[in-house]
């Protein structure tokens, strides 16, 4: 965790923020529509619900599809080459839709327009983007947005101070279910990782201004927050205040159901432990990212715990919280990698009996300490060890999932289910989907159900008679 005190933005400055959305929305010649693409994680998400927030303040209203927008925004992501690559090619595709609509207004912000030499390569071979920003200057949005508009020139801004703005609106995705964002950026450097280049240092919102906020979402109705973070466990309020007292503070707001992610292994705590036992809202879920299963991969990685440090943390959470639901993120072909690695991770996967797992082939990125590692492991080996990884996790995660059946769960409906509109889906506790009979008026509602069986990684249900 930075030692250094968060900069919070000043309410001067957001107030130079509000003016700049009124003014956009009395011109008559603004964007009446937006629509904005959004790639990566959960705190990309809430970013473009903060975006929409504004936009909508700004007087422009949601456009259903990006072909049909006056101005498309794509919120990027660059942890990985792949998520970079589908945006660019998406910006690069919209350039033939401007050329039928050339009043179609494009703006390109994230993590990806924080890399270095990337805002160069913006101007340089995108000329038809109006408009890129940074993640630091998310809050600015109104006020570039409002240049762009009045100067009819591109605007570029990626300087910035690693901050903390309060009070940015937000239209959110859904009423029953909201994200919210606790802490900000990465101060562990892990090996392959980019977060903390693009997202800056960890720093920490007020205490107070976390419980402001949930209280508010708790007295619209939202019945179930995921508390956000690149590293959640290493939250530190201004007065000292810890994720686990954290933790208990918004579980004391009588909300339904609270989840959080995403974790890093080494700074869960005994006492993150007793407050996941002790909070009545805390879902039985925990996202604890192992990345690989050899010691000398997780040293070469700067994960900073051993795999015996790992388990013995799965272990002490099982025992706490029995019946937990466990994910990780697992990395193959790391720099260096070989078969007696690969096969470390394999067993460890095997040992634990992740309810699921997120997989992904290393992808260099420029500028971290993998990137220049010898002995890149090829393609075609990283693809092979990658089939094998997802084969053994199907299997235990199918293993995993036949606890349920016969159990009784409550499922937060989040809408009909694709195959029929007879049938709703949503979460159960453990955040597995589950699906069971109903129709649209559940959606939104926590419905209690019994497990009846498994499709594929999905539960099947019926309802629970009252």
């Amino acid at each position: 965790m930075s030692t250094r005190p968060p900069v919070h933005v000043s309410e001067a400055e957001m107030a130079v923020q509000r003016d700049s959305m009124c003014r956009i929305a009395e011109m008559p010649h603004r964007p009446q529509t937006y629509h904005v693409v959004t790639y990566g994680c959960q705190m990309n998400a809430h970013d473009s619900e903060k975006l929409a927030g504004m936009l909508e303040q700004m007087g422009l209203t949601a456009a259903p599809d990006r072909e049909e927008a006056d101005f498309v925004i794509f919120n990027t992501c660059c942890v990985r080459d792949n998520a970079e690559r589908r945006a660019l090619g998406n910006v690069t595709w919209l350039k033939e839709i401007r050329k039928v609509r050339p009043e179609m207004m494009i703006a390109v912000c994230g993590c990806m327009i924080q890399e270095p030499g990337m805002a160069e390569r913006i101007l340089k071979q995108y000329p038809f983007v109006d408009l890129a920003f940074g993640t630091a200057n998310l809050h600015r949005f109104p006020s570039l947005f409002e240049r762009v508009l009045t100067d009819r020139q591109r605007v570029v801004s990626i300087d910035g101070d690693d901050v903390i703005a309060e009070d940015v609106p937000v239209r959110r995705l859904r009423g029953d279910a909201a994200y919210l964002t606790i802490m900000y950026g990465c101060d562990n450097f892990c090996s392959y990782c980019i977060v903390p280049y693009v997202r800056g240092r960890e720093r920490s919102r007020r205490m107070a201004d976390i419980l402001r906020e949930a209280e508010a979402l708790r007295d619209t109705g939202v019945k179930e927050i995921m508390l956000l973070g690149q590293n959640v466990n290493s939250y530190r309020g201004e007065d000292g205040e810890g994720f686990p007292q954290l933790l208990r503070a918004v579980d004391a707001l009588g909300i339904e159901r609270i989840r959080f992610m995403t974790s890093h292994p080494k700074d869960l705590s005994d006492d993150l432990i007793a407050a996941m036992a002790e909070c009545e809202h805390v879902l039985p879920q925990f996202h604890l990212p192992v990345q690989a299963g050899n010691d000398d991969i997780l040293r070469r990685m700067n994960r900073r715990y051993t795999r015996a440090e790992y388990l013995d943390k799965v272990r002490r959470l099982r025992e706490a919280v029995p019946g937990i639901g466990l994910t990780t993120d697992i990395i193959v072909g790391f720099p260096g990698e070989t078969e007696a690695q690969f096969a470390d991770t394999l067993s460890l996967v095997d040992e634990v009996g992740y309810d699921s797992a997120f997989t992904f082939i290393y992808s260099p990125r420029t500028g971290t300490a993998a990137a220049k590692m010898p002995d890149q492991i090829p393609a075609e080996v990283s693809t092979e060890r990658i089939q094998r990884l997802i084969a053994l996790q199907e299997k235990r995660q199918r293993e995993q999932m036949t606890r349920f059946v016969g159990q009784e769960e409550k499922v937060l409906v989040e809408g009909l289910s694709r195959r029929s509109d007879r049938q709703v889906s949503g979460k159960g506790g453990h955040g597995i989907s589950v699906t069971f009979p109903g129709n649209e008026k559940d959606i939104g509602q926590i419905v209690p159900v019994r497990i009846t069986g498994l499709k594929n990684n999905t539960l099947s249900a019926e309802r629970k008679e009252s």
